[in-house]
């Protein structure tokens, strides 16, 4: 009898542990923003910095990379060339080809005696060999990955580094939404090489990346890299106003819904996203149905047949009609797995980084977005989403209504745990 009760005591307790992984911030939005102002306002810049933080810098230059072609040389040519430090977070870093180019020029800037400092998701390096760890820290580089699972900590074992984070010597960063995994080299032209944009940034808002970074570092390690081999004096190098904020449930759990219900509020014009999940909450879809009623034109970009997650898939479509019948448009991507976090507001301002749009981004993960206000880089990123706009298929209302009921089913057996997508 004594061993049912102790049975049940401990099944007991492990679920109310994993339960705790449901647990969202104390505190959330839910009531809706108002459209207050235009993002060309400068009240919409003052409120971005004091509501977000921290606050918007001039002077910095943005270069899109397009797919593992562009991005990675240019990744790997900034670690080779470091020579005070680098700092390096990424959820997905996988073994293979790629992933030991990087392993190799970390490994040799770590040699040279550069302080190499990296952070890997513990869920997100699953695919990582154990050999190419090793290899790294009998290098000298000083690795650690992040939240590894124990039984004592089951209760935030959803609580993931999604960032994407690289600087290197203070003062040349790297964001967006690219994994270090082979999936991502190539060019995005097939269903084996994803469709992803990463960011090259010069200038003083780098700093604001390195702050992002030393967040979990601290977490991590209890240690804070500072000095000037970390954060140098940096001068301008462009014309772009910009801001680094961060996001996680143990401290601005909200900035990025936050950032995301401001920036639609403000829309007057245009609102362009591509999305690689999307799974957004209420609010969010309300305020893209209450943009439309403002007559702006609603873009959304999104995977097609090709997606890592069959779950994310479904439970995303649940949403797609009322989108529709308010009149947004919705595309989804054909040639392969689209990876892009992405959205342009009005050519006026452009938000990217590592987060989606999805309640997981939102409230479970560790995230970092850096956005730009920018006419003319927002006009550039316009012009990259209309080239992706051609390879999609644009997805109507009929079609939504007609689906099979197995979808319709589907989609409402994953409503309880749309959350943890």
């Amino acid at each position: 009898m004594l061993w049912v009760i102790g049975i049940t005591v401990l099944s007991t307790g492990l679920v109310l542990v994993l339960l705790q992984n449901f647990k969202t911030p104390e505190k959330v939005l839910d009531r809706k923003i108002e459209h207050r102002y235009i993002v060309s306002d400068p009240q919409f810049r003052r409120e971005m910095s004091l509501l977000l933080g921290p606050g918007i810098v001039r002077g910095n230059k943005v270069t899109a990379l397009q797919n593992g072609n562009e991005i990675f040389p240019a990744m790997l040519l900034a670690i080779r060339s470091a020579q005070t430090s680098i700092t390096f977070e990424t959820f997905i870093y996988w073994s293979g080809e790629i992933g030991e180019e990087f392993s190799q020029a970390l490994s040799e800037r770590a040699r040279a005696g550069v302080p190499v400092n990296v952070i890997i998701d513990w869920v997100g390096s699953a695919k990582m060999e154990q050999s190419l760890l090793d290899s790294m820290q009998a290098a000298g580089v000083q690795l650690h990955r992040y939240r590894p699972l124990h039984w004592y900590n089951f209760g935030r074992m959803n609580n993931r580094t999604h960032r994407k984070l690289l600087v290197i010597d203070g003062r040349i960063g790297f964001t967006g939404g690219v994994g270090i995994a082979d999936q991502w080299t190539g060019d995005g032209g097939d269903p084996e090489h994803w469709r992803d944009t990463h960011f090259r940034i010069e200038g003083p808002v780098v700093a604001q990346l390195q702050a992002a970074f030393n967040d979990n570092w601290i977490k991590t390690t209890g240690q804070v890299l500072n000095g000037p081999s970390y954060f140098p004096a940096l001068q301008e190098q462009g014309e772009m106003d910009a801001h680094v904020f961060v996001a996680s449930p143990s401290g601005g759990s909200e900035s990025m819904h936050l950032m995301y219900l401001l920036a639609i509020a403000a829309a007057e014009s245009t609102i362009d996203l591509a999305a690689s999940y999307f799974v957004p909450d209420k609010l969010l879809i309300e305020a893209l149905i209450a943009a439309r009623g403002r007559d702006v034109r609603v873009r959304i970009l999104m995977p097609g047949p090709y997606m890592d997650s069959l779950s994310v898939k479904i439970a995303s479509r649940t949403d797609w009609g009322e989108l529709l019948h308010a009149g947004a448009e919705i595309h989804v991507y054909q040639p392969t797995m689209l990876h892009t976090k992405l959205l342009v507001i009005d050519t006026e301002f452009v938000s990217v980084g590592s987060t989606n749009f999805d309640i997981r981004s939102i409230r479970l993960n560790d995230e970092a977005s850096l956005n730009v206000y920018n006419s003319d880089f927002a006009t550039q990123m316009t012009a990259a989403f209309e080239a992706d706009l051609l390879e999609a298929e644009e997805y109507f209302l009929d079609r939504w209504k007609s689906r099979p009921l197995r979808e319709k089913f589907s989609e409402k057996i994953l409503l309880p745990i749309r959350s943890q997508l």
